[in-house]
């Protein structure tokens, strides 16, 4: 009798300890997640802190570019409509770049975007709007290539041979470019393009946090861009439009 009641008493403890071991491992699994969480919310944050204050003191007034004797103006591509039309992002980032010209900031622009499809050409866009409001074709250099903020500095420097540039962008973008060009070993400096509200603020600004992520990883693991090629200096003289017209085959 005493046996089996010895017996029954263990079995209870034995089943009250493994009660007690379930809520400890999810416990523990659930402060292991939530520290999991916390460090990447926080490495997020730091990175994107440590880009935009590494490129705070090289962003700057239209003035004080013309200070800065700039090799080229490079303007960042972004949504070319259908009907080849500029997106209202792209169409202010165009008109700066041709404010800037104007003003004597540089005498070369660089416009470089993607042209990956057959069908979609943000740069030929971008480059027959600025001649279409003055700029001389020749000035206008075009990267098809620029697939990326990160392959558009690499091959400014190494395909353009630029050395100090002005990069034209938004403001929620321009950090990021600027950092990427510094840490390239260009002389960068930005000038924001802002000239509305945009319906995509809240979407860019969200994507920003992991594209600054990614910069970091990329400027310390300087991988090549998706192409490179033959060098084309930025100083020389850059096709006419007739002569995109005749490559492209669109009037």
């Amino acid at each position: 009798m005493n046996t089996t009641n010895t017996r029954k008493k263990k079995k209870n403890r034995t089943g009250r300890s493994r009660a007690k071991r379930k809520p400890n491992k999810v416990r523990t699994l659930v402060l292991i997640l939530t520290g999991c969480l916390l460090f990447g919310v926080l490495s997020i944050a730091l990175m994107n802190i440590y880009v935009i204050a590494k490129a705070d003191d090289y962003i700057i007034t239209p003035e004080q570019a013309k200070e800065k004797n700039a090799d080229c103006i490079i303007v960042l591509g972004s949504l070319v409509h259908g009907d080849n039309t500029l997106s209202d992002i792209l169409e202010d980032r165009v008109k700066t770049g041709i404010a800037l010209y104007n003003n004597g900031v540089s005498d070369k622009i660089l416009m470089s975007g993607d042209n990956g499809r057959v069908n979609y050409n943000e740069v030929d866009a971008m480059k027959r709007y600025a001649v279409a409001r003055g700029v001389d074709a020749e000035d206008i250099h075009t990267d098809h290539a620029g697939f990326s903020t990160y392959d558009t500095m690499y091959r400014a420097r190494d395909v353009f041979e630029a050395k100090t540039v002005i990069i034209v962008t938004q403001k929620f973008h321009l950090s990021r470019a600027v950092f990427i060009a510094r840490s390239l070993g260009l002389d960068a400096y930005g000038v924001e393009s802002d000239l509305r509200t945009y319906t995509s603020e809240s979407y860019n600004n969200l994507r920003e946090l992991a594209a600054r992520v990614k910069s970091v990883y990329s400027v310390i693991v300087m991988p090549e861009p998706k192409y490179l090629g033959d060098v084309i200096p930025i100083s020389g003289k850059a096709s006419s439009v007739e002569d995109i017209i005749d490559e492209s085959g669109k009037q």
